[in-house]
């Protein structure tokens, strides 16, 4: 297994090429200064002021190489650019993985050091404005494509962690999303989107909820202004008036911080025709459920759920962060959203929708999932779920859900 080494005359990078230590303090002063935007001039320029050689392996290379360095992700650029990567993961050992829809694999790549790693986390959270020490061991940030995330010691108990989650420029559209699952999503899905149903996309890590997101927002009419808020900016939406904001972390003197329910707030005042929160994770779900019940529809997000049934229990516990009891939210929640989109990860890695729901409550005021279409089940289209399909998608929809449904079942399983 090859690694990455650091000494006092240059660094070796993944590929073998060898960079010259005076090189790269002599680039990153210059990015640094210029806020990680270097163009080859630029780059040419700050080599010539190091006084060093660029090597005989090849000029074009090495500034390639050195563009990585001070826009990019270093030594892990050249794993985020393989395609169908989703994620370049290094652990406490600096080894580095991979993930896509072969899955997790481990690279024949590894740090040589805990302190290289260190070092590369402290590089890339400068480039974006970030602080990474020992009093602020952690911090997440966008940077170019890639959502950064990383972790030191002690909180890290074997060493330093770095996870970065690849943004595709290449943005896909929502059949080339649906490709893998049965043809009614499409169709289903496109209506959610343009008939501005409130609803929230679902499931656990990794399983497509933001690249669902995406796509379906593409599908918003052109006329419509979009006002999306995330931790860190991820979604990347094909529409000519989509605004994004993203939270900001607090200074050195813990001041500055704005948070995703601090966005919320501001969003609504911005003149939304949807409202978009990338990811539902503490109280701002209060006022995002406040928006949906007086009159903003079309509002969506994601939310890590590992199976339907659990939806309305971490929209509870989202609530009782805001201070909202078990009852309020569940009436909030109920009334609020009009579809729960349940993703999953299954063979190969393949993504898609496998369940549709709606919230309903109970006497005593609970929350629970009214599953209209489940294909994990047995059962995946329930007798009462019908009408309700029917009555929201209309006949001609109902009847591409039940052929296809139909289809894809063994004979004497069929639900219509």
């Amino acid at each position: 297994m090859s690694s990455g080494r650091h000494s006092k005359d240059g660094i070796m990078v993944a590929t073998g090429h060898v960079l010259d230590a005076k090189i790269l303090e002599s680039v990153r002063e210059r990015a640094l200064l210029s806020g990680g935007q270097l163009d080859a001039i630029a780059l040419a320029g700050a080599v010539h002021d190091s006084g060093a050689a660029l090597g005989a392996q090849g000029a074009a290379q090495s500034l390639e190489i050195l563009q990585h360095e001070v826009a990019g992700l270093s030594i892990l650029e050249p794993f985020a650019r393989i395609p169908d990567v989703t994620d370049v993961l290094v652990d406490g050992q600096g080894q580095v993985w991979t993930d896509s829809p072969r899955g997790l694999e481990l690279t024949d790549f590894s740090f040589s050091s805990a302190e290289q790693v260190r070092e590369l986390a402290v590089h890339l959270a400068t480039l974006a404005g970030r602080r990474l020490d020992s009093a602020s061991p952690f911090m997440d940030m966008s940077l170019k494509n890639y959502r950064v995330h990383a972790v030191l010691p002690p909180i890290a108990a074997a060493g330093p962690l770095i996870s970065i989650r690849v943004k595709h420029s290449t943005q896909l559209g929502l059949t080339e999303v649906l490709q893998h699952s049965l043809g009614f999503w499409d169709p289903l899905l496109r209506v959610i989107a343009t008939q501005q149903m409130n609803f929230l996309v679902t499931g656990g890590t990794g399983s497509g909820k933001t690249t669902l997101l995406q796509a379906m927002l593409a599908e918003v009419g052109a006329q419509q202004r979009l006002i999306i808020v995330e931790d860190s900016q991820e979604l990347q939406v094909n529409h000519p008036h989509a605004v994004s904001l993203q939270t900001r972390a607090a200074n050195v003197e813990s001041a500055g911080l704005v948070e995703l329910k601090d966005l919320v707030i501001q969003a609504l005042r911005m003149r939304p025709d949807r409202l978009i929160v990338g990811e539902c994770r503490g109280e701002e779900i209060r006022d995002f459920l406040a928006a949906m019940n007086t009159g903003h529809q079309g509002a969506a997000g994601t939310l890590h759920a590992n199976n339907p049934e659990s939806v309305p229990a971490r929209l509870a516990a989202l609530g009782a962060l805001a201070g909202w009891s078990v009852q309020a939210t569940s009436l909030q929640a109920s009334s609020a959203l009009d579809l729960i989109i349940h993703l999953s990860r299954g063979e190969h890695g393949r993504r898609g929708p496998v369940a549709l729901g709606t919230l309903e409550t109970d006497e005593p005021g609970r929350m629970f999932m009214h599953t209209l279409i489940d294909l994990h089940s047995t059962d995946p289209m329930p007798e009462k779920a019908r009408a309700v399909l029917e009555k929201k998608f209309g006949a001609k929809l109902m009847f591409k859900i039940c052929a296809d449904l139909n289809q894809s079942m063994a004979v004497g399983q069929r639900p219509c």
